[in-house]
């Protein structure tokens, strides 16, 4: 399969549930064809936004079984395979390695908040021999895991597993942190989560962003990232401001389950509930006026 560089505009995709918490593989295919036709350059599934930790493991690898079967692009696609067992994200990682993914997008391990550089270490080994060709993207989200990819850890991983490391997608918010990954591991390609990057990303400081908002506004974020149009980008960044102001991802599903005409997008697993009916038209109507085509 031929090589494809990760970069540019990749939204982190919504993962579809029934009410009783079963996926739905063919609106999530659906929807990613979606996105790639708007503009998307590639794809983040079952990452936060994919509420991946609220799936099984057994609903993670559905999932990634069902996209590799689809007609997608498997080189455009990263599959978050984080979990706090370390069993799981290997079981996870090799499906995606052997299924031809562009990389795995890895979470620490999530519930112990004080594990030595060591047992990081050990964490990250196993993944890296689970899947020999496998790419691996650090997923820094310091405020949910309550571990920071700091750059000592980054050098230590990178140390330990050379090109293996190929990336980090940094949901810290501090964009300071991203371009220190940047200055200190220039061969890394490293993704703010924030659409608003995507000028300077443009430019060659950063891949590109992975944004859970850009799912509203993939042709706008598109036209910013390859055209330098930033009108398009503050149409993209309107929408942000204005979603972020709760929960990101009832708050998403909400609005794709009125773009789209479909309920069920509005359905979230636990400890998410969905939005009350008068909030989800209040949010849909705020921003009807800069979405993107659906």
């Amino acid at each position: 399969m031929p090589a494809y560089e990760l970069r540019g505009v990749i939204p982190a995709v919504p993962t579809p549930v029934s009410p009783q918490g079963n996926v739905d593989v063919g609106r999530l295919i659906s929807f990613c064809g979606h996105l790639l036709a708007e503009g998307a350059d590639g794809l983040n599934i079952t990452g936060t936004t994919g509420e991946a930790t609220s799936l099984s493991r057994e609903q993670r690898l559905e999932i990634i079984f069902a996209v590799a079967g689809s007609a997608l692009d498997k080189r455009k696609i990263m599959i978050g395979t984080g979990a706090a067992a370390v069993a799981d994200a290997v079981t996870l990682s090799r499906a995606v390695g052997e299924h031809g993914f562009a990389g795995a997008l890895v979470l620490p391990p999530f519930y112990f908040k004080d594990p030595s550089e060591a047992g990081l270490l050990r964490y990250f080994e196993a993944i890296v021999k689970s899947s020999p060709d496998l790419d691996i993207y650090l997923y820094n989200f310091p405020a949910l895991s309550g571990i920071r990819f700091t750059i000592e850890l980054i050098a230590a991983l990178v140390h330990a597993f050379g090109s293996r490391i190929k990336g980090l997608k940094d949901s810290s918010g501090d964009l300071n942190y991203a371009s220190g990954v940047v200055e200190n591991f220039p061969q890394l390609s490293v993704f703010p989560s924030n659409e608003g990057t995507l000028l300077q990303a443009r430019e060659g400081k950063f891949a590109g962003a992975i944004s859970a908002t850009a799912n509203l506004s993939p042709a706008a974020c598109a036209a910013a990232f390859r055209n330098g149009d930033s009108d398009a980008l503050k149409r993209a960044v309107a929408i942000r401001a204005i979603v972020a102001k709760g929960s990101l991802v009832p708050r998403i599903k909400s609005v794709l389950s009125r773009s789209l005409s479909d309920d069920y997008w509005a359905n979230v697993l636990p400890p998410y509930a969905p939005l009350g009916t008068d909030a989800a038209q209040e949010l849909f109507e705020s921003i009807q006026g800069d979405l993107g085509r659906f």
